[in-house]
């Protein structure tokens, strides 16, 4: 293989441990993780799940006070679709996510959303940054208990 293949695929690692960094940063609650993870420009539209559109710090302070009375979260990330274009790349991938808490009877309650990332990446002197993710929340297991609204 030679030099630019092999930038290839090292490139696809990088994007993809992006990926991996930001479902773990977020199941966590590790957020001095996210400047690895975004530009310091970068946009997060998480309207499909009930939540806000705008700059990455403000989303993720949203995704902090949503995820509050949900403490176990189990992020899972799949089926990366990566598009490399010299220093930018896009990837679409599928996301599934159980969020649970626990109940006075010591059971779990549970629910499960589902949906595709879809990211605008660049590489910067820091490495790939995501610089546009788009939240496509498609399907939701369970119901949210009754009387609860997600904060914004």
């Amino acid at each position: 293989m030679d030099a630019v293949g092999l930038q290839h695929l090292q490139d696809r690692m990088d994007i993809l441990d992006l990926l991996h960094l930001y479902a773990e940063m977020v199941d966590r609650r590790e957020w001095q993780k996210m400047d690895r993870i975004f530009a310091l420009e970068a946009t997060i539209d998480y309207r499909s799940s009930g939540g806000i559109a705008g700059p990455f710090r403000e989303a993720l302070a949203w995704l902090d006070r949503a995820l509050e009375s949900w403490p176990i979260n189990l992020h899972v990330v799949s089926n990366a679709l990566i598009e490399i274009d010299g220093d930018e790349a896009t990837s679409r991938c599928y996301f599934h996510s159980p969020m649970g808490r626990e109940t006075e009877d010591g059971s779990q309650f549970v629910i499960t959303n589902g949906g595709r990332y879809l990211d605008r990446l660049k590489r910067t002197s820091d490495g790939w940054r995501i610089i546009e993710r788009v939240c496509e929340q498609t399907v939701m297991q369970g119901a949210l208990p009754e009387g609860y609204r997600i904060p914004h």
